[in-house]
């Protein structure tokens, strides 16, 4: 199969090229260690990560970003959280994601958490509101009732 790799060499493959190993098809621990030779904040590297993944896709390899070391790598850089929300079992296979989905995830739970606080105040205002209307019907009644009395 004949490879369709960039015209301009990536960031990953001239680091290959200096160690002298192979860019395409790339082994997990070689990118993870592409990884951490990185002194580039993640924000920077991360385009880089996606450009490995998209590289082997389009050439036919398997993806050796997707997931295990590549992801632990990243996530002990990105020291991104797992939701809070989210059980201790179910916590191990977030830190297992890729960073692009953990960050979707993140932002989508807090997202959750803003409407969730935003309809919970909404609730306890409608509530502030009936009561007030009980108790103003109320005084309205006694009122009328002591009204009634005064006529009679």
């Amino acid at each position: 199969m004949k490879a369709k790799i960039e015209e301009q060499p990536t960031a990953f493959g001239k680091w290959c090229v200096v160690r002298g190993i192979r860019a395409l098809p790339a082994t997990p621990q070689d990118v993870a260690a592409f990884i951490r030779d990185q002194t580039a904040p993640l924000e920077k590297i991360w385009p880089w990560v996606k450009q490995i993944s998209q590289n082997h896709i389009l050439n036919g390899f398997a993806d050796p970003t997707a997931g295990g070391l590549v992801a632990h790598i990243v996530n002990n850089i990105s020291n991104l959280d797992a939701p809070a929300s989210w059980k201790k079992e179910e916590k191990a296979r977030f830190y297992a994601l890729p960073y692009d989905v953990q960050i979707y995830i993140k932002t989508r739970d807090r997202q959750r958490d803003t409407e969730m606080h935003r309809a919970q105040r909404e609730a306890a205002d409608i509530r502030r509101e009936l009561a007030a209307l009980k108790q103003q019907e109320q005084k309205s009644n006694e009122t009328d009732t002591q009204n009634q009395t005064a006529a009679a």
